[in-house]
């Protein structure tokens, strides 16, 4: 598997407070990387940097071949890079398909309804709910939409942060079939999650964040052999970390 994106000895400070601490890895094509840590680890300030929401004190940021660190934010979609962020945000005066349209700005008419298409098809909830406005969805059909808004871009690499946050079993189940979907459309996901569980079974591999710095990284299958590291950075027990 060859390596799309590189992340090598990022840093990132608000002020004088360092949040991602010399940070480095890689994600390969169609390769679902989870990064997990306690509230505080540097996770979403991972994210945001790599959307360039927030400034890069030192290191890069290299997505197949190109060092993002000099492009604007509203530039790294062209590149491939497309962000889900967390509380999904959607636009929520707008309908669904309007919301989409807002995510496909960069694409010509035709590749813009090939696109809706796509993301109908991955979520039909979403088609059924087209002329709707974001903002009388459920929880649920939001973070569908703020998926879809992503994918519609046509991304390489989808930065996911928090998707389980605040959805019901149902609807994460659905997202996550999502996501394995789009998965195996080749698209490479860095998943940022507050749900272990569920990360440790979507993710080829992880990254335990503490402190802004990698404490632990691995393939997921590797969990049970290192369950000492990860309760002590997560606060897991042994039978969670089998179960998982």
């Amino acid at each position: 598997m060859s390596n799309l994106l590189e992340v090598k000895n990022l840093v990132c400070c608000y002020g004088d407070i360092v949040a991602v601490d010399d940070v480095s890895f890689t994600i390969g094509d169609g390769e679902i990387f989870g990064l997990i840590g306690a509230n505080g680890a540097g996770k979403t300030s991972t994210i945001l940097a790599l959307a360039g929401l927030l400034p890069i004190s030192s290191g890069s940021v290299i997505l197949n071949g190109t060092d993002l660190a000099s492009v604007p934010t509203h530039k790294r979609i062209d590149y491939g890079l497309a962000l889900v962020p967390e509380g999904r945000r959607v636009f929520a005066a707008l309908s669904v398909n309007e919301n989409l349209t807002v995510g496909g700005t960069r694409l010509d008419a035709h590749a813009l309804e090939q696109g809706r298409s796509r993301v109908f098809d991955i979520f039909p909830r979403l088609a059924e709910r087209r002329d709707q406005v974001a903002g009388s969805l459920s929880g649920g059909e939001q973070q569908m939409l703020a998926l879809g808004r992503a994918v519609i871009a046509q991304p390489k690499v989808l930065l996911v942060d928090e998707l389980s946050l605040g959805l019901m079993p149902i609807a994460i189940d659905h997202c996550y079939t999502a996501l394995q979907h789009l998965q195996k459309e080749g698209i490479a996901i860095l998943l940022v999650e507050q749900s272990t569980e569920r990360v440790l079974q979507a993710a080829d591999r992880i990254a335990v964040l503490d402190s802004g710095r990698i404490a632990w990284s691995g393939n997921s299958q590797q969990t049970g052999t290192d369950a000492s590291i990860l309760n002590a950075y997560l606060g897991l027990t042994d039978s969670e970390l089998t179960t998982s």
